[in-house]
């Protein structure tokens, strides 16, 4: 350190022309620079996947690398460095490596999670891979860590929310199938995923194209004249129920798919579809009112937050969805709901169980019985 400030000293100041030019300095060591001005996030990025997919590193050093880099990707631009980078290759190859230890595996899951929510340009690289069957078979009862189920929802849910390819894919690999007995899953957390990621398919989104104010354009008041650019907000059609997934602002440079074609992150139909002919809205409807036992020892039923999630997925397949039960559904449907109002005391008391208006146990309850 003293070198290197001793060294700026004597080439500050004016440069005297009678004298030879100072050359740079060979001697410096790379790590003190990078103390003083810091590394670029690339840089980092790279170090933490050197470090992750080195086998002969300590474990608990491959999975903190795998944190470190999951974070840096929180941001929308590192996330899509990660195709600039080739990175994404061997991200995945850390999940289909047998030698790679279970820590490893469920760390990678929460990167890829966390960089492909809400930004189509990394959805669509990283579905180059055709990485759905991968995917799901971390859902396999087979794969005994909760936790590492878990993430595999999370990861799911990044890769399949406003994708509509992403879903194609998951249907190829019989993905309906394998969300069904999520739904039955002994972890309660990885019910509440399935439930909640199944709904946010479900939802139909409509774009709004509007004006967009770029940072350093003048404002709307202002006099000077300007060209406001424009960008898309997929929002649940009609109005949205109060859990509903939240609409999140599209921008041009991760976004240009949605700004191109719409239809690209319409995963409704598709879902829709799967309600009636994949067996999804009965597995809903079972796991709902003969719910499998969760807990250490299997000895609770039912949870509250799972149950709110799953009757939010009913009430968007009739109201929003238009869609129908048959006919032992609907008394299936209309005798637990008749239960719960009387375990919790009315509309009222049930609609704030549930995180509805007492207008949308209404609609519910019109349309079982």
């Amino acid at each position: 350190m003293e070198s290197l400030l001793r060294w700026g000293i004597e080439h500050s100041g004016s440069h005297d022309a009678s004298q030879p030019a100072p050359q740079p300095r060979k001697d410096l060591d790379p790590g003190i620079i990078d103390a003083i001005l810091g590394k670029s996030d690339a840089q980092l990025m790279k170090d933490a996947l050197t470090i992750a997919v080195d086998e002969k590193r300590d474990e608990d050093e491959r999975v903190q690398a795998l944190d470190d880099f999951e974070m840096l990707v929180e941001q929308i631009d590192n996330a899509n460095n990660i195709e600039k980078m080739k990175m994404w290759d061997p991200l995945h190859g850390l999940l289909i490596a047998s030698s790679s230890p279970e820590s490893v595996k469920m760390q990678t899951l929460w990167v890829i999670g966390t960089a492909v929510q809400n930004n189509p340009s990394a959805q669509i690289s990283y579905l180059v891979l055709s990485p759905m069957p991968t995917l799901l078979a971390f859902l396999s009862p087979e794969v005994k860590s909760p936790q590492v189920r878990s993430k595999a929802v999370y990861a799911l849910s990044g890769l399949l929310k406003l994708n509509a390819p992403a879903v194609r894919q998951l249907e190829e690999a019989g993905g309906w199938e394998i969300l069904k007995a999520a739904l039955e899953d002994s972890d309660i957390t990885v019910r509440r995923k399935t439930a909640f990621l199944v709904n946010s398919l479900l939802v139909p989104m409509d774009p709004i194209i509007r004006p967009s104010q770029q940072p350093g354009r003048p404002s709307a008041s202002s006099t000077a004249p300007h060209t406001p650019s424009t960008s898309v907000i997929a929002h649940p059609t009609g109005p949205p129920p109060d859990s509903a997934p939240a609409a999140a602002p599209v921008h041009p440079n991760s976004h240009a798919t949605m700004l191109s074609d719409p239809t690209s992150f319409s995963t409704s139909p598709a879902t829709f579809a799967a309600f009636q002919e994949r067996g999804m809205l009965q597995a809903l409807i079972s796991s709902l009112t003969s719910p499998t036992p969760h807990g250490a020892d299997g000895e609770t039923e039912g949870d509250p937050d799972f149950e709110e999630k799953v009757v939010r997925s009913l009430h968007t397949y009739v109201t929003s969805c238009h869609g129908h039960f048959t006919d032992g559904q609907r008394s299936e449907l209309a005798a637990y709901v008749k239960e719960q109002t009387t375990k919790t005391g009315g509309d009222s008391r049930l609609a704030q169980r549930w995180g509805f208006t007492v207008d949308e146990v209404k609609a519910l309850r019109h349309a079982v019985e």
